[in-house]
């Protein structure tokens, strides 16, 4: 007997025998089973989107946040990985056959692991222990032992910062036939009329923005060296420190749209909005130069909004007096719709659009861990997208050009069986569900997403702009809020210029306080070799 009156392959009428009332009555029932059956298909999409979202919200709340694979996950991918692997190093092998060969260092032996030394340029405190009596223990003997070596034991210590005071004593001379007097001209000062020097300007600089300490945190940890700073005058300098800084902040602007491969993200910052007594949603936009680029480097800037408007006037350039000219290259994005204004090929014909891999990536994770069809097609998504990610670190060390070719001869064959994968598993799967939308965010941005498969110099994905917003958060846990607009701005200047000195591997403390000792003395047409990138302590 048939299970429902739509199943036209168990249910066999001739309806050419039956009157017609009956015929009409079988056919509104059996199209009643079939609208039926797709709306119970519909639901069960909606279902299982609805359980989705109540499981990533569990995760969000209870869960570790990190897109790392679970121990279930790595042990189903183990043998695929290790053929993944011993197929691509063949390949990899192969290909570098025709590259010239560079010189072999001898590998070192493995080392045993042991306590790693403490660094050489510490300030060494010495304290000798010798025995008090030097003569031999022993009874029939008694003469003097002598010295044969020592052991010596290193034990780390500290002393909270420190604070000291610069005295400047200027002579006065005076010729008494003239009635001349003579002095040096006073140093000019961070803070005019001041009483901190560059150090302490730099160091409150970066206790606020690289520690991410409030003032109010600030101001008990001055006092217990017995220095009082209220936090209105830890601000002051900080602003002082901050005007003094936005030149060097321009010529870092210049220096990072100079590079044609480019990285952007955006991040929300609560600004607070006095009138109402709350706080409103501003915006820091991320700009950091290519991860194969030879100088790294990241330039913030704080906006009121997360419109097209403002990336388009940052990459707009300059006129007169200063003329730059709108930057052209590659941007490297999510597929955020702000970025379509600013990459239209109509209106900017040199400027390429680059998607964010682990954006893509990121749809397929969340997927995974649902225990449902989905997730069964998540997996094998992650799995190919493990084969590509592996593949691309095989090629981190190599020039532009070999790793273009690279990619050409073991990427490109990965991303095409990819894109046929996906557009089948398109097919089977309901319209309106998590996995269709992962399926869709992929092919649409496909173009963009393998961009980098015909450019050495352009990235895979978005990951290092998105490292570089983490600061962002950090601070606003901790200082809450942006109090002003300029205050903002400020915190953009200085944090664009740590960070870039970070980036660069220098101590943003020692950078900071020799620029800010530095910068009103400098030429303004040689304000370039202050640059994180280019700077050198004097």
């Amino acid at each position: 007997m048939p299970s429902m009156l739509g199943d036209t392959a168990a249910f066999q009428i001739d309806m050419a025998q039956l009157p017609p009332q009956a015929a009409a009555l079988i056919t509104r029932l059996q199209q009643h089973v079939q609208t039926q059956a797709r709306e119970i298909a519909w639901a069960h999409a909606k279902l299982e989107k609805v359980n989705f979202e109540l499981a990533r919200l569990k995760r969000w709340k209870f869960g570790a946040r990190t897109e790392a694979m679970t121990a279930q996950q790595r042990a189903l991918f183990q043998d695929t990985l290790a053929e993944d692997e011993a197929s691509l190093q063949a390949q990899l092998a192969e290909l570098q056959r025709g590259l010239p060969e560079a010189p072999k260092t001898p590998k070192a032996p493995p080392r045993k692991p042991r306590r790693q030394a403490l660094p050489e340029h510490l300030e060494r405190v010495e304290h000798r222990h010798e025995p008090e009596n030097t003569s031999c223990p022993t009874p029939e003997c008694g003469r003097p032992m002598q010295r044969i070596g020592e052991d010596i034991s290193e034990k780390l210590d500290i002393v909270p910062a420190k604070f000291f005071v610069h005295r400047h004593i200027y002579g006065k001379w005076a010729c008494r036939c003239c009635q001349q007097i003579r002095q040096e001209p006073a140093e000019p000062d961070v803070v005019d009329g001041g009483i901190p020097a560059s150090g302490l300007v730099a160091h409150t600089l970066i206790s606020r923005f690289v520690d991410h300490l409030p003032y109010c945190r600030q101001e008990p940890i001055n006092a217990r060296s017995g220095v009082h700073t209220p936090r209105s005058t830890l601000a002051a300098w900080s602003g002082a420190g901050g005007a003094k800084l936005e030149p060097l902040y321009e010529a870092h602007r210049r220096f990072i749209l100079s590079c044609r491969v480019l990285h952007v993200d955006e991040t929300p910052v609560p600004l607070l909005d006095p009138g109402s007594g709350k706080t409103k949603k501003a915006y820091v936009w991320a700009w950091a130069r290519s991860h194969h680029d030879p100088h790294p480097g990241v330039i913030y800037e704080f906006c009121l909004g997360r419109g097209s408007q403002y990336p388009m006037t940052f990459l707009a350039g300059k006129g007169p007096p200063c003329p730059e000219p709108p930057w052209n290259g590659t941007l490297i994005t999510d597929q955020y719709a702000g970025y379509n204004a600013v990459l239209d090929a109509k209106v900017y014909p040199q400027r390429r659009s680059a998607a964010c891999a682990a954006h893509a990536r990121r749809y397929f994770e969340e997927l995974s861990r649902g225990g449902n069809s989905a997730s069964a097609v998540a997996t094998e998504a992650l799995q190919r997208w493990a084969r590509i990610y592996r593949a691309e670190a095989a090629f981190a060390e190599m020039d532009h050009d070999n790793r273009r070719h690279a990619r050409q001869q073991l990427s490109k064959p990965l991303w095409d069986e990819f894109e046929v994968w996906l557009k089948l598993q398109r097919t089977q799967v309901i319209d309106g569900s998590k996995i269709a939308g992962a399926i869709d965010y992929s092919l649409n941005a496909w173009k963009a997403l393998t961009l980098h498969l015909d450019d050495g110099t352009v990235v895979i994905d978005n990951n290092l702009v998105e490292r570089q917003i983490k600061p962002w958060k950090l601070g606003a846990k901790n200082w809450l809020f942006v109090g002003s607009e300029l205050a903002g701005q400020r915190a953009a200047v200085v944090m664009s210029l740590v960070q870039s000195a970070k980036l660069n591997g220098l101590d943003p403390w020692a950078y900071l306080r020799d620029v800010l000792a530095r910068i009103h003395a400098h030429p303004s047409h040689r304000l370039d070799e202050l640059l994180p990138h280019r700077w050198r302590p004097s």
